[in-house]
């Protein structure tokens, strides 16, 4: 369990941050200096070095977001005409990409990102460039709207797997949609019929809170507050639920750690904006209250998970249900061991999940509940406090990564052993870097006093 810090402050965190950016600029230069990029996007390090390694390509927005973030955080210019030339260049191909359900990972992170800085007065006005990254975030949110499951009681965005798999990741995804209709965009299919992106939204989010997410009610023998599958299997034809699973989780009966903290941030971001939706947009979709209780709930839940299920220093596991976690002795009462015999930890996790904290804590703060903001704001602030430090910081000049000990796909053998060890550390992964730089980005304009970050500040 993370044994939370109550007297750390955000701005206790600033000399962390300052050296953080430093390095993370050294980072991206390496990346861009010596990465071949016709080998396509990178995934993860292999002896410090980035890789490609996957199943689709989800990453490259990652790479070129993380440009536009260390400009964000450091106004360095030439980082920003890095993200803005590469974005142009290379990233429309996952605009009009058909066969994914990433585009709020590859799109708000770049195009999305790029229309904020605008719109925060960050970077010049320009009428055309801004049409420019709102028709690329329009065509985004509907072509991830496309990739559509009917279900009973709703549907839900399918995951690359097919049209029975609903994913916990497309939670951060919902993203997407979201840009797409508060631009005004109409997205259209057979027969001209207009589809409701919110309507898309909403069901989508439900259908995550509802099947991806356990809250100890019953729903099977493993149930427990929380605990979240990685994939939520349907029948496609009648429109049932089957069973849960896990694609890169140990099991659909225990909790893959990146799944969760995907569920952590996204209900987390989500709720931040339906706050600034009025309750007539909601009434025809169960109301505006119904739906941000249960959005709620999910939030706290699988926060709630994290911190109990957590290593004393916040770091977790790759998966909660993991075999050799059972060989490890009291693990969850010390600071987490990347470089033990038996079950690597994930940083990358950490790094998204501590996100979910912050923005958990911070809307429960605005809504007046001090108690338990307070307990999920110090639990994120914790987390953090630890991955800008050794053993997970990078700090070698050689190393391309920026947190270290992030894991890709466990079951499959993905993920580098280096030598002389049983199990995969010691390496980065692209999402773990990009969301380590956006949860520091985010704390320090928060020390800085800045506009608050969110990824609807772009609209």
């Amino acid at each position: 369990m993370i044994r939370i810090n109550h007297e750390l402050k955000a701005s206790d965190l600033k000399n962390k941050l300052t050296r953080f950016w430093e390095l993370s600029a050294k980072k991206i230069k390496l990346i861009e200096k010596n990465y071949d990029e016709s080998k396509g996007s990178p995934v993860f390090t292999i002896n410090g070095k980035y890789s490609t390694r996957g199943w689709t390509e989800w990453t490259q927005g990652f790479q070129y977001g993380s440009s536009i973030l260390q400009y964000d955080a450091t106004g360095e210019k030439p980082f920003l005409e890095t993200g803005r030339k590469k974005t142009v260049e290379k990233m429309a191909p996952h605009v009009s990409h058909m066969g994914v359900h990433d585009h709020g990972f590859n799109n708000i992170s770049t195009y999305g990102n790029l229309l904020r800085l605008m719109k925060e007065n960050k970077t010049p006005f320009n009428e055309w460039e801004k049409r420019f990254y709102e028709l690329a975030l329009k065509i985004s949110g509907a072509v991830q709207a496309s990739r559509w499951t009917t279900i009973k009681n709703g549907g839900f965005i399918h995951s690359f797997n097919g049209p029975h798999s609903l994913f916990v990741d497309t939670i951060r995804s919902c993203r997407a949609l979201v840009v797409s209709h508060c631009l005004g965009h109409v997205f259209q299919g057979e027969g001209d019929v207009k589809i409701d992106l919110l309507e898309r939204v909403i069901q989508h989010l439900k259908a995550t809170a509802n099947y991806s997410v356990f809250y100890g009610e019953g729903r099977d023998s493993y149930d427990a507050w929380g605990r979240t599958a990685h994939e939520s299997v349907f029948n496609a034809k009648d429109g049932n639920f089957r069973c849960p699973n896990s694609q890169q989780g140990f099991s659909g009966f225990t909790t893959w750690t990146r799944g969760l903290a995907w569920a952590m941030c996204g209900f987390a971001e989500e709720l931040e904006w339906f706050d600034t939706i009025s309750e007539t947009a909601l009434e025809n979709f169960g109301g505006k209250n119904n739906l941000e209780s249960l959005m709620l709930k999910a939030a706290k839940a699988t926060c709630d998970f994290y911190i109990e299920n957590s290593c004393t220093d916040g770091i977790p596991y790759w998966d909660t249900g993991a075999p050799g976690l059972s060989k490890m002795g009291d693990y969850l009462n010390k600071a987490a061991d990347p470089f033990n015999s038996y079950e690597p930890v994930d940083s990358s996790a950490a790094a998204i999940g501590a996100q979910g904290l912050l923005r958990l804590g911070k809307y429960l703060q605005d809504k007046g509940d001090d108690k338990n903001s307070d307990r999920y704001w110090q639990a994120g602030l914790s987390v953090v406090n630890t991955l800008l430090d050794e053993p997970y910081l990078s700090i070698n000049d050689a190393h391309q990564g920026m947190i270290l000990h992030s894991i890709y796909h466990r079951p499959n053998g993905w993920d580098h052993i280096p030598a002389g060890s049983k199990i995969p550390n010691g390496e980065s992964s692209m999402w773990g870097d990009y969301h380590i730089r956006e949860v520091s980005l985010y704390l320090q304009r928060i020390v800085n006093n800045e506009k608050y970050y969110t990824f609807f500040n772009c609209i």
